[in-house]
């Protein structure tokens, strides 16, 4: 599904008023045995995404949508977290609708909120353990929501790239309307029927998606679950070799069962 350009620029009356925001929930499984790999493995999130991490992320975001980074502001938490906020001005910067340039890949952080003059940028991420079952799971919230000629679909793919995740939901909606030089409004500036137009073969490929679009409202919805994994790359604090068979069969059926409930969104009794 490929996304066909729109040849002609669009002659607006003064400013584009379009709003488009495009919303992620990105999660990571992975299992830690004992209490103290669940304390390593929050540990090594913390680090991993530090605030001078975040800070780069961000501002690579800011480049591939075509903003200009103001002023940046950084923060590191003790015990554990980071913020970000960056101030970001719109470039006079063209994008042909449907295609918007090539996509390239992208985020993942910790608590980070950037301001654009017209639009925003936020990510915050949940890691969290279950009590019994060894399993933790990272959570990433991000928000990029624009206005004007740039546009939140141009960092789509740099954000799925980064985060390499196991479940991704991802939002995507055209809000408000902007009128053409003869004062005829226009509630969508570039061609979508589905957020997977953005997203290249290989990744698909990867994935189980699922769509629910609401088209006549510019409301695009698209899911997606890793189709296969290998157990070696979910392990923190052991390796596949220090286990048995059956463990590793159970262990695969708990991080399964963990994926499906997340990308179904009600729990599941058996795998």
């Amino acid at each position: 599904m490929d996304v066909k350009p729109i040849k002609n620029k669009l002659k607006l009356y003064g400013f584009n008023n379009l709003t488009k925001s495009l919303s992620f929930n990105i999660y990571d499984i992975c299992y830690a045995k004992i209490p103290g790999h669940r304390k390593g493995y929050i540990e090594y999130i913390d680090e991993q995404y530090n605030a001078d991490r975040l800070t780069k992320i961000l501002s690579d975001v800011a480049d591939i949508i075509g903003a200009n980074v103001l002023n940046i502001a950084k923060q590191d938490y003790d015990p554990q977290g980071a913020s970000v906020t960056i101030l970001i001005s719109e470039e006079a910067v063209y994008m042909d609708g449907a295609s918007m340039g090539k996509e390239s890949p992208g985020p993942l952080p910790e608590s980070v909120v950037a301001h654009l003059d017209k639009s925003h940028i936020t990510v915050h991420t949940y890691p969290e353990s279950h009590p019994d079952e060894g399993i933790s799971t990272f959570r990433a919230d991000i928000d990029v929501s624009t206005c004007g000629k740039i546009s939140p679909l141009k960092a789509l793919n740099y954000l799925i790239h980064s985060f390499d995740s196991d479940i991704v939901t991802i939002d995507y909606r055209v809000r408000g309307f902007t009128r053409d030089v003869d004062g005829k409004k226009l509630f969508m500036d570039h061609r979508i029927n589905s957020i997977q137009n953005y997203i290249p073969g290989k990744i698909r490929e990867k994935y189980q998606m699922i769509d629910v679009n609401v088209y006549q409202e510019n409301i695009f919805h698209t899911k997606m679950i890793v189709k296969e994994f290998d157990l070696e790359n979910y392990l923190f604090g052991t390796g596949k070799s220090e286990l048995n068979p059956r463990e590793r069969r159970k262990i695969k059926q708990r991080l399964r069962k963990e994926m499906l409930e997340i990308f179904y969104g009600r729990n599941i009794q058996k795998v």
